[in-house]
């Protein structure tokens, strides 16, 4: 009998690489990805064994339907920017909604993505609502797998995609937490992570920390988004003080979010293995470095397109 999985955050960067691993892996798998927009799954469509839902999941009556005979539960809900109810309402409130439907609906396991340098004393907003969530969770009474990654990269995200559009504009990066230090996690790597969680089931409750192979500073990381986008530009580190009002000018523009003050306080600590904690290697999985993951990643493309259409044709045979 295949196992019942509901994902919250599906259609975003990491639940859309989760869909596509465990459709990889075949049918074992029934995916539930409610969304508030069912045009926001839409790539997601064709994939077997996936059934996208319109559903708001921070309304609890209606996350406790979506989780009524569910098995698994993976909550990969979060946000980078935000005022203090924001991320309250996101990192922490939903979490708690989440372990009361996990109970009702008798769950039996919750597999949640969290963040490097959680912690209820932590200097931001993020790191601390995310420590939060984290022991709303551990109180469920649910076996529970915590994945806490260092920045995620891939070919969509936000974050190296961003640096390069940015050295695409500009003839200067001036670069606010440049000696911050990262060590960034291929989306693949932590697609496979949370698929090992999932198989694993309560075996595999714990926390692990998601990191890559490497560590590189903001800076580093923001030269290498350059020469892949064949458009690196001289960084300028910015003094604290011009960070925290380049922060705030970011603040108040309209248009997506850059950089906030929050993000600032979170640079305050690295986002690097503790070496307290189990990583990747627990499940099974050695991390790719960057230079790998790229370079599969324009090899897997096409595979990737195979297999859908393979999986879709048979599915409609």
């Amino acid at each position: 009998m295949a196992c019942r999985v509901v994902v919250l955050g599906g259609t975003g960067f990491i639940g859309r690489a989760f869909a596509w691993r465990c459709a990889a892996h075949g049918p074992s798998l029934q995916l539930t990805v409610p969304t508030r927009s069912l045009a926001r799954g839409a790539e997601l469509r064709p994939l077997p064994g996936l059934t996208l839902v319109q559903a708001d999941v921070h309304d609890e009556p209606a996350l406790t339907r979506l989780l009524a005979g569910a098995d698994v539960v993976v909550n990969l809900v979060g946000i980078l920017h935000g005022h203090a109810a924001d991320f309250e309402r996101v990192h922490a409130e939903l979490p708690r909604r989440l372990a009361r439907a996990a109970r009702a609906g008798g769950a039996g396991h919750i597999v949640h993505v969290s963040a490097l340098g959680a912690d209820a004393e932590a200097p931001s907003l993020y790191l601390r609502s995310k420590a939060a969530g984290e022991a709303a969770l551990r109180d469920a009474g649910v076996a529970l797998s915590v994945l806490r990654p260092s920045v995620v990269f891939g070919a969509d995200d936000r974050f190296l995609n961003l640096f390069a559009r940015l050295q695409l504009l500009t003839p200067l990066v001036p670069l606010a937490g440049a000696g911050a230090r990262f060590q960034p996690v291929w989306v693949r790597d932590v697609a496979q992570a949370l698929y090992a969680c999932v198989e694993r089931g309560a075996a595999a409750a714990g926390v692990f920390e998601a990191v890559g192979p490497q560590v590189f500073t903001l800076a580093e990381l923001v030269r290498l988004a350059g020469r892949r986008s064949g458009h690196e530009r001289p960084i300028w580190p910015l003094p604290r003080s011009l960070a925290v009002a380049q922060a705030w000018l970011f603040e108040h523009l309209p248009g997506p979010m850059l950089v906030s003050r929050d993000n600032l306080r979170s640079l305050q600590i690295d986002s690097v293995a503790s070496g307290r904690l189990p990583t990747l290697d627990a499940l099974g999985i050695h991390a790719a470095s960057i230079d790998r993951a790229w370079a599969q990643e324009r090899g897997n493309a096409a595979i990737d397109g195979e297999l859908l259409r393979w999986r879709a044709l048979r599915r409609d045979a």
